[in-house]
């Protein structure tokens, strides 16, 4: 059997050991079979039902695109929890064809699901050619996005949301920095805060990828968790690709800082402490990670639906939303400073005590984002 060029494979390290038995994910149920289905992906489906619900409140319809949908998971719990009003699933893999269509025979007989079985791209193609918009299209492939995002903005209404997932970390971290170029057109280094780099990567080509389209994205939220990247970003009409928030990072091996690089200054790019040059990341986005008002209807609905677990990190994502575009590690200030691994509660307390923003981050939770330089970071915890 050929395989579309993109689409899920159907090896032995995409099937999982629950072949055969029904499973069960907040308030759906649902068979795996020979499908992709990893359950340590929840909470990426956790968020992405609880924006879609309010995309749905704030506009009063939901159709959404799915175009990788395995075993079906996903549309199952649009339909039953983002109450999505019609769903095209898509899947690549025409072996998994009865498996998907047991698991939504019910949604297929009242005529909520349409499923096909066809290459991603041409699916996104064929809805702009048809002017066949969505409010969310959703993206969950293996290895990188960078294949999809020009189609799949072709395919997201003005307004709607574009869901993407990442697996290539090692790209994204920098341990295979030329490839980067291909997939990114970037070229990311490795440091510490590589993970958050992930995540503006991608945010980053979708801001590129968003101008040569006249159009512009606004980031809702973006996701770390279990070396899986995700973004899910608003589509809007007014370019937001600008210098400012669309340049380099620089990060100084020497002494841990960390400065952002517009792109009229990379012929000055060295570090403000030590005037070393500084290894330079990107370009990526620069912008906020986040949006706190969307965040803030999303934590209220999973506060109602009691999912405890996304409450908390929705509100850590609040506060390090529009923070600067990384983060110090706790260890990496113990190290430099010589000194034991500082305490996370009382060094962001003496941070905010002078004034300065301090904050967890749900990307690695031994680290905190602040607006303090690390110079400052180590001497406070000296004083603990």
């Amino acid at each position: 059997m050929t395989k579309d060029k993109g689409q899920r494979t159907n090896d032995k390290r995409q099937i999982t050991n629950d072949q055969g038995q029904t499973k069960t994910e907040r308030q759906v149920k649902f068979e795996v079979g020979g499908a992709f289905y990893n359950s340590g992906s929840r909470l990426g489906r956790d968020l992405a039902v609880l924006a879609a619900r309010v995309q749905r409140d704030r506009v009063g319809q939901l159709r959404i695109l799915d175009t990788m949908t395995g075993c079906g998971v996903r549309p199952l719990r649009y339909l039953a929890e983002s109450k999505a009003d019609w769903i095209w699933a898509n899947e690549g893999n025409p072996d998994i064809l009865p498996l998907i269509n047991r698991n939504l025979a019910d949604a297929i007989a009242s005529g909520q699901v349409q499923i096909t079985c066809k290459d991603a791209n041409r699916v996104l193609v064929d809805c702009y050619n048809r002017r066949d918009y969505y409010d969310l299209v959703d993206i969950d492939c293996f290895g990188s996005p960078a294949p999809f995002l020009h189609t799949g903005l072709m395919a997201v209404r003005i307004g709607g949301l574009l869901y993407l997932t990442s697996t290539d970390g090692r790209t994204a971290t920098g341990h295979r920095p030329e490839g980067g170029l291909g997939v990114y057109g970037a070229l990311p280094r490795s440091h510490p805060a590589a993970h958050e780099q992930g995540l503006r990567l991608l945010l980053g080509s979708l801001q590129q990828q968003a101008a040569m389209q006249d159009l512009g994205i606004q980031p809702v939220f973006s996701l770390f968790s279990g070396e899986i990247y995700r973004v899910m970003v608003r589509v809007v009409r007014k370019k937001q690709l600008s210098s400012t928030n669309y340049g380099f990072l620089g990060y100084c091996h020497a002494c841990g800082e960390y400065r952002t690089i517009n792109w009229r200054k990379l012929g000055k790019a060295s570090c403000a402490y030590d005037d070393k040059p500084l290894t330079l990341s990107g370009p990526m986005s620069l912008g906020a990670l986040h949006d706190r008002a969307t965040l803030e209807k999303m934590r209220a609905i999973a506060q109602t639906w009691q999912w405890w677990d996304c409450v908390e990190i929705l509100e850590i994502m609040q506060a390090e939303a529009e923070l600067p575009p990384y983060f110090y590690l706790l260890g990496e200030i113990g190290k430099r400073g010589k000194m034991d691994i500082p305490a996370r509660d009382r060094l962001m307390k003496s941070l905010q005590d002078r004034g300065y923003l301090a904050t967890p981050t749900h990307i690695h939770p031994e680290a905190i984002k602040t607006n303090a330089d690390l110079h400052t970071c180590i001497d406070l915890a000296r004083q603990l």
